[in-house]
């Protein structure tokens, strides 16, 4: 028992050290120019691109470990990086790299009848930290977004993507080192136990604003035991709602798309609910396309009497992110109940109609509560890169302070800026 308690003081101590290293490299990336940081971005993804091959050594051991320990389908493909993969999150860097600075801007500038000129100013927050799973492209991405606006950021992935995200935070801080960017910009926590992730849930004196990015279980373990505040990133219980006028085939296209273009996301559909006028016709070819693409199907009655071979849901699957090839199905009687239903089971996080009638468009883009509501798309765009930010931190499904896919200026706070002439009070 001493044993591991002499353990975990000098785990405590190696977090704080790396608290303090990001603590000091805070204040000298908050006063770093533009042109430093979008260099630091677009050398950081050529260097991704160049080194590919470096990346994938590493990401092919952590996807055979996970295979050794049976995780397959879409958490495989949530794991798993390609030539393209890499590509991709080198492009990300670049379309930030694009991007307008935030920090730095006056929002807004006032004059008091005392003659003091008061000014609202964007500033990093300081010290990012970010607990996510076994998807190493968040690794570069909240990187990029980080350095961009100013922001020291310490980063504890996944047991499952250790590899891959050491190989890519290495190629990070080489390019950070030669560009002499402070030391501590950007760290990685190697020990992934959940021991080590709860110590990093105290370093308030060190972190600023802490993140988790993952599932439910990691999500409501950081809300309810960090002392660092926090911005909550949602599951994603999404909703297509398919109303009672409705064009058929672009409503095939777009459950089909946001149930099976990649499953394993946030912001894939977990839940389809189609108005009894129209469920006849709708539900025999949409539900036969997602069949034969091996979606398992999980539905009302209603909807088991229209279509066979479709499991009877169960009130747990009203309130399930399956992260899978599952599709829970419900006829509802209209858009006040397919509303009432999302408000009751949905996480906030995207939802969706697909209608011909603009009165219930506007209804439940109004009504329904969620960070990003669509009319006639796809739920799957719900992301930063695709939003125009380059890419994101995650989905916060919370009110304070972001909402939605978190870009840069949700990484900034303000300070107030006061000029006088000598006034006192």
């Amino acid at each position: 028992m001493f044993q591991e308690k002499g353990k975990v003081s000098v785990k405590m101590n190696e977090l704080m050290l790396k608290g303090e290293r990001a603590k000091q490299a805070s204040f000298c990336l908050s006063s770093m120019s533009s042109g430093q940081k979008d260099k630091a971005l677009t050398e950081i993804a050529r260097m991704l691109v160049e080194r590919t091959e470096e990346i994938l050594d590493a990401n092919s051991i952590d996807v055979e470990n996970a295979e050794n320990k049976g995780i397959t389908g879409a958490l495989i493909d949530r794991l798993t990086l390609t030539s393209e993969r890499v590509k991709s999150m080198a492009n990300g860097l670049l379309d930030i790299s694009e991007l307008p600075d935030p920090v730095g801007e006056v929002i807004s500038m006032w004059k008091r009848p005392n003659g003091l000129l008061i000014g609202k100013q964007r500033v990093p927050i300081g010290v990012i930290g970010i607990i996510y799973e076994a998807r190493p492209n968040v690794t570069a991405d909240v990187a990029g977004l980080s350095l961009k606006t100013g922001n020291a950021v310490i980063l504890r992935g996944g047991s499952e993507a250790i590899n891959s995200n050491k190989a890519v935070v290495t190629i990070i801080n080489d390019v950070l080192c030669r560009l002499n960017f402070p030391e501590g910009a950007v760290q990685l926590i190697e020990d992934t136990s959940r021991q080590t992730a709860a110590q990093m849930m105290k370093l308030n004196r060190y972190i600023d604003v802490l993140i988790p990015r993952g599932g439910s279980g990691l999500i409501q373990a950081v809300i309810e035991n960090s002392t660092i505040p926090v911005i909550k990133t949602g599951t994603g219980n999404c909703h297509v709602y398919v109303d009672g006028e409705s064009d058929i085939k672009m409503a095939e296209d777009i459950i089909v798309n946001a149930k099976t273009d990649r499953p394993g996301v946030c912001n894939a559909a977990e839940t389809l609910l189609v108005d009894s006028a129209i469920a006849q016709q709708f539900l025999p070819p949409a539900l036969q396309r997602l069949k034969d693409m091996n979606v398992e199907l999980r539905g009302c009655e209603t909807t088991r009497k229209i279509f066979g071979g479709v499991k009877t849901a169960t009130e747990e699957d009203w309130h399930t992110e399956y992260l899978d090839y599952i599709l829970a199905v419900k006829v509802v009687k209209g858009i006040d109940e397919a509303i009432e239903h999302i408000n009751k089971y949905g996480s906030g996080h995207s939802e969706a109609i697909v209608t011909a009638d603009y009165s219930n468009a506007q209804r439940f883009l109004q009504q329904v509560d969620a960070a990003a509501v669509y009319v006639n798309a796809s739920t799957r765009f719900t992301d930063g890169g695709e939003f125009g930010f380059g890419a994101e931190l995650g989905i916060s499904t919370q009110k304070l302070h972001a909402r939605g896919p978190m870009g840069l200026k949700e990484l900034t706070t303000v300070k107030y800026i006061v000029y006088g002439s000598g006034q006192i009070r």
